[in-house]
């Protein structure tokens, strides 16, 4: 039987992806490793460093391990809610429709080093930059850490469907802080279902309605092309420009840190001003 290419090539794309983040997992560890190194040399107290650990054990296990209505919840509830209100939310789009730069964040909602991201770098490019009207980012979805296709449209229309009623980053900045370990099989009904009753203000019947919209499909087509057009295979990926204008691929030597990114976006928008 003769095999489809273009589903031939977006396997070759996710393995390519997988082992471009396995490979910036561990460069991470490595980090992390030499870090702790250095600063265990410098601490005098074993009751400190042990405490240290406990609470770093305690924060890394917690995710994608949180009930709906554990106090857990709500405090993720909460400061989702705290980071976006008041941004307006278009679809996929979060920020002002006149902001003069926006970056194009391409995303799976199981990708690990995507979640670093949100929790690491964005929520200072979203309070300084977005929230000053700024900046717009846009999410898109790109196939990478999801190892099974279905359950990837399964999550990434959710979030879709979400954004129907203006909710989508409510619903991403969820998943994110609630993600679980990869390919441990977390994603399924029952998960997300319980990270759209966790989104303030959304529909949950409507949601749950529109989930079975096929222009959710579509969209997910639209992102892999642009992301094909664009060489990207890994995720997060970027793309950044004056807002209706070309955009050009960002690529952060740090991912946890907004710096790289506000440098980016403070010569876009002074570039703008100036026009």
């Amino acid at each position: 039987m003769e095999r489809d290419p273009q589903t031939s090539g977006r396997k070759q794309r996710r393995e390519q992806a997988r082992m471009q983040r396995k490979n910036l997992e561990r460069a991470a560890a490595e980090s992390q490793t030499r870090r702790r190194r250095v600063k265990l040399l410098t601490i005098t107290s074993a009751f400190v460093a042990a405490g240290a650990v406990l609470v770093w054990i305690t924060a890394a296990g917690s995710a994608g391990k949180i009930a709906p209505e554990s106090a857990q919840a709500r405090d993720v509830r909460a400061e989702v809610r705290s980071l976006l209100v008041g941004i307006p939310q278009n679809g996929d789009a979060l920020g002002r429709v006149d902001a003069p730069v926006t970056l194009q964040y391409f995303g799976d909602l199981e990708c690990p080093v995507c979640r670093a991201f949100t929790i690491g770098a964005l929520p200072s490019i979203i309070r300084n930059w977005v929230r000053a009207g700024s900046l717009r980012i846009e999410y898109h979805s790109l196939e990478t850490a999801t190892r099974e296709p279905e359950v990837f449209t399964d999550q990434q229309s959710a979030a879709l469907a979400a954004g129907k009623q203006n909710k989508m980053w409510n619903f991403i900045e969820t998943f994110y802080h609630e993600q679980g370990e990869e390919d441990s099989g977390y994603v399924t009904e029952r998960f997300i279902q319980g990270i759209a009753s966790q989104v303030h203000g959304l529909n949950l019947t409507r949601w749950q309605a529109e989930r079975a919209d096929s222009g959710l499909a579509a969209q997910l087509e639209d992102d892999a092309r642009i992301a094909s057009v664009h060489n990207l295979t890994g995720t997060p990926a970027f793309l950044i420009g004056a807002t209706g204008g070309a955009t050009k691929q960002l690529e952060p030597n740090a991912v946890t840190e907004a710096a790289p990114f506000e440098r980016a976006i403070a010569t876009l928008a002074g570039s703008a001003k100036q026009s």
